[in-house]
């Protein structure tokens, strides 16, 4: 099995429902494409996923939680 490559592309749809992306594969290539519909609780979801966990890095939480 050859290594795979994941790309994310952020693109709107163009009239009769299609898509362009111009792609790093050479032609004939074969590859899966998952299409999301993004909107603002995906794009929620991804800035939580990428923020920093300092929040839970504090002495109250730390004191809470390690006499639980």
């Amino acid at each position: 099995m050859l290594p795979q490559t994941a790309l994310k592309y952020d693109t709107q749809v163009k009239s009769g429902g299609h898509l362009e992306l111009d792609v790093p594969f050479p032609a004939g290539a074969r590859v899966t494409v998952f299409v999301i519909q993004s909107g603002d609780a995906f794009n929620d979801l991804l800035m939580a996923a990428q923020s920093s966990t300092e929040f839970w890095n504090n002495p109250l939480d730390d004191e809470d939680w390690n006499n639980a």
